[in-house]
């Protein structure tokens, strides 16, 4: 479980989140969605402890995160952008993120040969495409068994058969029973792969529910129209 409760954060005058309350209580795929400045990363970056709120708690299993770190060990965590040192081959940093997690982890050999990396693991990383620096990501983070998975951006880079590869991922890390937050701009796969949407505007919670409640509540055909219709809103 994970809840939240009045968070604020500011950066200078700029007031990013405005006393956000979000109660994520049950296993699945959760997808925060909004224009961008509408505090996406920076909730998902407090949730991880990677920034400090100005005011209100968050607390994972119950416990307050403020100031503890052990939490993190639950999460297994796909940035937008990872900014790895270019010097290291693939196999040298799979190695170091083991190392570095202090956890057994999965076969990292099935998912190398799934994500097609097998050629690449002496290359240094500095010489890859971005699709396949985000294939190497992708092996990162689902390589251990964490009851909480968050995912920046995971489409970022890839061809329509990695696309299909993280969606088939995704499935079964859902049907594993894990918790599983988002964010995507590509809609498509956001209205797939989600059980539940969660469309943050102005530093705050907008709408939550399904893509089909969503649907209704705008009168929208689809779902695309749905999410622009919300973004047509705010410039009411």
């Amino acid at each position: 479980m994970i809840e939240i409760k009045g968070l604020h954060k500011s950066f200078g005058k700029l007031e990013v989140l405005k006393g956000i309350d979000l109660t994520i209580d049950r296993k699945g795929v959760f997808s925060i969605l909004g224009p961008n400045g509408s505090g996406k990363t920076t909730l998902i970056k407090c949730i991880l402890g990677m920034v400090l709120p100005n005011a209100g708690e968050i607390r994972i299993h119950g416990e307050p995160v403020r100031k503890h770190w052990k939490y993190r060990e639950k999460i297994d965590y796909l940035p937008q952008i990872a900014n790895f040192p270019g010097n290291l081959t693939v196999k040298e940093l799979i190695r170091m993120i083991k190392d570095l997690r202090g956890q057994p982890g999965l076969d990292d050999s099935r998912l190398i040969d799934r994500l097609g990396l097998q050629p690449f693991l002496g290359k240094k990383l500095a010489h890859l495409s971005g699709g396949t620096r985000q294939k190497v990501n992708l092996c990162l983070t689902f390589m251990f068994e964490s009851p909480y998975i968050i995912l920046d951006e995971p489409t970022t880079g890839l061809d329509p058969t990695a696309l299909i590869i993280l969606n088939e991922m995704i499935e079964e890390e859902r049907r594993k029973g894990k918790v599983i937050i988002m964010t995507s701009h590509i809609m498509s796969f956001v209205e797939e792969m989600s059980d539940e949407i969660i469309f943050l505007l102005e530093g705050n919670v907008y709408f939550r529910g399904t893509s089909e409640s969503l649907k209704e509540q705008t009168k929208e055909p689809d779902f695309i129209h749905a999410i622009a219709n919300l973004l047509t809103k705010q410039n009411v």
